[in-house]
């Protein structure tokens, strides 16, 4: 468990790492996240999260106050402070504390925080045999509305469609856009596999612009030679695919196996996800900004 905290310039034993409830980020979901990986000393990807967390931070014209250097540092010393190898690391900027009033102008100064500990999204047997997946009535936020590329605080859309999904037994959910269309699950994207063509939603459908999903997709290409679109599809292409499984920062690959009591393929991890997990887990391996 994670023993200190970054908190707005400090690093702090995690019972000192307190906030307060005046924070925008608290009391209505005002600011920004990124999930991270590190692995055997590296931290996976780590300037592309910060890219997404500027973009997130500019969208929503929230000053972080901190360089991307400065940031980069930050995301280091705590692993460092934890004396981590392998962690998963929650980057966290709010608008800061203000009023009770949702005037973003009354928050001067910005809260920022970083976790690093380590995470275990799922049981390993899931990896081997697959998920079972159903597709929940809560529909993606309108992109209109939140823009899903938006990284932000407000989860309550995702955390719905989780609680349907719990409800139904499963640890995870399909969530579809208002026209139908698949979006992404609540905390992961989604990749189907037609005749050796890889297909995700695109981000105008509701998808977050997973850096987990970039990953696999450009390994997809440049790797396996397959053909990789952004495309809109429906549970009824999920249910005909040959394979479908998810990405993201915590889950990494994971395979599915039946959705909605459908089988997908032959009803176990294809080989072209097999291939795919094993090219990720190489290139995390060999791949990012060095801790130590």
């Amino acid at each position: 468990m994670a023993k200190f905290i970054y908190l707005d310039g400090n690093i702090v034993k995690k019972e000192d790492a307190k906030i307060s409830v005046f924070d925008h980020g608290l009391l209505y979901g005002d600011g920004v996240f990124e999930g991270i990986r590190a692995y055997n000393g590296r931290v996976f990807k780590l300037r592309e999260h910060l890219d997404r967390l500027y973009h997130s931070a500019r969208a929503i014209m929230l000053d972080i106050g901190l360089s991307k250097r400065q940031m980069e540092e930050a995301v280091l010393n705590t692993i460092r402070a934890n004396k981590l190898k392998d962690a998963y690391i929650r980057l966290v900027v709010t608008r800061g504390v203000g009023d009770l009033g949702l005037d973003p102008r009354k928050c001067p100064k910005p809260t920022v925080f970083v976790i690093a500990d380590k995470i275990a999204l799922y049981p390993e047997e899931f990896y081997t045999k697959g998920l079972d997946l159903f597709t929940v009535s809560t529909r993606r936020n309108l992109v209109n509305a939140i823009n899903p590329c938006i990284k932000s605080l407000n989860y309550l859309n995702n955390i719905l469609a989780k609680i349907e999904a719990i409800r139904m037994g499963s640890p995870e959910a399909i969530m579809l856009n208002k026209d139908g269309y698949v979006a992404e699950c609540t905390g992961d994207n989604i990749f189907i596999l037609k005749h050796n063509t890889l297909i995700t939603p695109p981000t105008w459908a509701g998808a977050l612009q997973g850096v987990t999903r970039e990953a696999v997709m450009d390994l997809a290409k440049t790797r396996m030679k397959l053909l990789v679109k952004e495309e809109i599809f429906t549970v009824y292409d999920i249910y005909t695919a040959d394979e479908c499984f998810l990405t993201g920062t915590a889950a990494e690959v994971i395979p599915v196996a039946k959705v909605d009591g459908r089988t997908i393929g032959d009803g176990k991890p294809g080989k072209i996800t097999i291939e795919l997990i094993r090219e990720f887990k190489d290139l995390t391996r060999s791949t990012g900004v060095p801790i130590y």
